[in-house]
């Protein structure tokens, strides 16, 4: 059994226009993820908050970007930043023992970088593809990237790791 997980986070249509930059490289992660058995893992934003106008359950704003491979069921929720904090998700992981993790989708300032930091201090081993994760804000990205690796992550982009 692979202990490996690509992990897809929050790739849906209220997240940002820059995801157009990064499908592309995503979708061949997938690609690399299934040919090397890995689970791969989508983690869905929504948000519960009064008076939101984004990633509202049930919208198409909460929906995944109609461009992503959607190649497993294993699709979970999360109203919260940390991907860890859905306990689907944390179920899981831990019922397919999966230590290691490959992270892509967006936010790099909010949800990537909750759930890289997360993950790392929960001792997994975390793996940023660079060329697979933006932001609202891409003049952060190095920034980010650098964040990452200061709290444990290596940092290689997709052609580096396949």
């Amino acid at each position: 059994m692979n202990n490996k997980a690509l992990v897809v986070i929050d790739l849906q249509n209220d997240i940002t226009k820059n995801y157009k930059e990064i499908i592309g490289t995503t979708n061949q992660a997938i690609d690399w993820a299934v040919a090397s058995h890995m689970d791969i893992v989508y983690i869905q934003h929504n948000n519960l908050s009064a008076g939101t106008r984004t990633f509202k359950p049930g919208t198409r704003g909460a929906g995944f970007v109609p461009e992503l491979k959607i190649v497993s069921d294993h699709i979970f929720v999360k109203t919260k930043s940390n991907a860890l904090t859905s306990e689907e998700f944390a179920a899981f992981i831990r019922a397919h023992n999966i230590t290691e993790f490959f992270i892509a989708g967006a936010d790099a300032t909010a949800c990537v970088k909750s759930t890289c930091y997360n993950m790392t201090k929960a001792g997994y081993t975390v793996h940023a593809l660079p060329d697979c994760i933006t932001s609202y804000d891409k003049k952060k990205l190095p920034e980010m990237m650098e964040y990452y690796a200061s709290k444990g992550c290596t940092v290689d982009r997709l052609s580096e790791v396949m």
